[in-house]
């Protein structure tokens, strides 16, 4: 009763505050200047009491971020005259519009909760402890399994997958530190490869060859060896693995061969047709042909589902329309903003701009949204098995090492291979690597620092 009363009160404050906002700036309605406090734009205030309210209210996410996108909207339709929600969602004036991803996304969060529940029937999950060891080792593998998984899979099935897995063999007791790791090592898998992260596929949509974002691997590598060694030890002395497997269970092959129909479908329809929902839900259909379909699992992720695209719908009406420019700086940094804020809309703006390292970028954009349980969606779909993930303070402290990971990920990865901006993917367009003077070389801007024209962080440590 007491979360309720907290909850009826945010709502009460938040609906003030609002209101206190709104109404002594109604003048500005036919303005042409977006009301902000100081410096800052009213929109970013909006979500950023929207990320306070998922923080504080972890049982009530879902009503928070629908409060937080409504309000948005509302505000933008009121004080933005650029506002024009139509085209924003469905494009126009040669924008596409958010509605491809929103409804990837939704397709994609529904379906993979149906992959896990047949994957569970499988009973492979059941067998597998005779393959792992029996102490944190047996983590630590399963783990790299995740891992090497989401290089080819969504990171959202290699998570479903591995939460599934983990769920059977530590006999439900998984700690939150080993959540955090399932999604660190489904987030960081996919980082390399354009087939494993929707922000590493967008990439490859916009023109970016895939050979350009490969090494992010070598931070991947890099971070597992740590947040899998520690997630893996924590979750031992918490719950030791399964030591034998269970007498008497059989496989069911049937539901393994729907779970290997939902993955293919998934990869053949992202490569063909960059929709991979569309190859998930004909494959889900047509193994219903084939055997019982657990849509009782839908009934089980829709909060998780319409919290994460609720979130991803109010950052993308936020008004960042530029960054910083491109440094490993930057993208370090946007590895922490990716976080609290949709990594999509991110790489959007970082492809408009240009002038980045794509795989460092990848890695930064990628695994960083490992740090918080709703910085991913690998990380909302799994919250979605776990609600325990969905306490924000909790996830942050069990969680610790995972920030540690990424910054020793990322230096790796820059002492081993440098910063070095690709020359543009897009013809003809060579202000998209910072030149002013049209008659540089890509030559000059392919090994340009924005400090110091140097090439590797190894330069500036020595």
């Amino acid at each position: 009763m007491k979360s309720h009363a907290y909850f009826r009160l945010l709502l009460s404050a938040f609906l003030t505050l609002l209101f206190l906002i709104v109404v002594p700036n109604l003048s500005f309605a036919q303005g042409h200047e977006v009301p902000s406090i100081g410096p800052v734009r009213i929109e970013f205030i909006l979500f950023a009491l929207t990320l306070i309210g998922v923080a504080l209210f972890h049982h009530h996410t879902m009503y928070v971020a629908l409060i937080g996108l409504i309000s948005v909207v509302i505000f933008k339709l009121f004080f933005d005259p650029n506002m024009n929600l139509t085209q924003h969602l469905f494009g126009g004036g040669g924008e596409e519009g958010e509605w491809r991803i929103l409804l990837n996304l939704l397709g994609l969060l529904f379906g993979f909760a149906i992959l896990a529940k047949h994957f569970e029937e499988s009973n492979v999950p059941e067998v597998l402890p005779k393959f792992l060891p029996d102490d944190w080792k047996g983590g630590f593998m399963l783990l790299g399994l995740i891992l090497v998984l989401s290089s080819f899979l969504d990171n959202i099935a290699a998570a479903m997958i591995g939460g599934t897995i983990a769920m059977v063999v530590f006999n439900g007791k998984v700690h939150l530190a080993f959540l955090a790791a399932i999604i660190a090592a489904s987030n960081a898998g996919g980082a390399g490869s354009v087939v494993g992260d929707t922000t590493t596929t967008l990439m490859w949509i916009d023109g970016v060859n895939p050979l350009w974002v490969t090494h992010a691997f070598i931070a991947s590598i890099a971070s597992f060896l740590i947040f899998g060694t520690i997630g893996s030890i924590i979750q031992d002395k918490y719950h030791r693995i399964q030591k034998d497997e269970k007498s008497g269970i059989k496989v069911n092959v049937t539901k393994l061969i729907v779970v290997g129909l939902i993955l293919v479908g998934a990869i053949l329809t992202n490569y063909f047709l960059d929709f991979p929902a569309l190859g998930v839900w004909i494959a889900i259909l047509l193994g219903a042909l084939l055997t019982t379909t657990p849509w009782h699992e839908l009934k089980s992720s829709w909060k998780g589902t319409v919290f994460l695209m609720s979130l991803v719908a109010t950052a993308s009406l936020m008004p960042v329309e530029e960054l910083p420019a491109a440094s490993w700086f930057t993208a370090f940094i946007l590895g922490f903003v990716s976080a609290v804020f949709d990594n999509i809309p991110l790489t959007k703006l970082c492809l408009e701009q240009g002038g980045y390292d794509w795989g460092v970028l990848a890695y930064a954009v990628g695994f960083g949204g490992s740090m918080i349980w709703f910085g991913s969606s690998a990380g909302v779909a799994l919250s979605n098995m776990y609600p325990e993930a969905k306490n924000t303070v909790n996830y942050i402290k069990n969680g610790w090492f995972i920030i540690l990971s990424y910054v020793v990920g990322f230096f790796v990865m820059l002492a081993v291979v440098g910063w070095n901006p690709h020359p543009s993917h897009k013809k003809g367009n060579v202000e998209e690597l910072g030149c002013v003077d049209h008659k540089q070389s890509y030559e000059d801007i392919l090994y340009k620092d924005p400090f110091n024209q140097k090439t590797t962080i190894t330069d500036y440590l020595l």
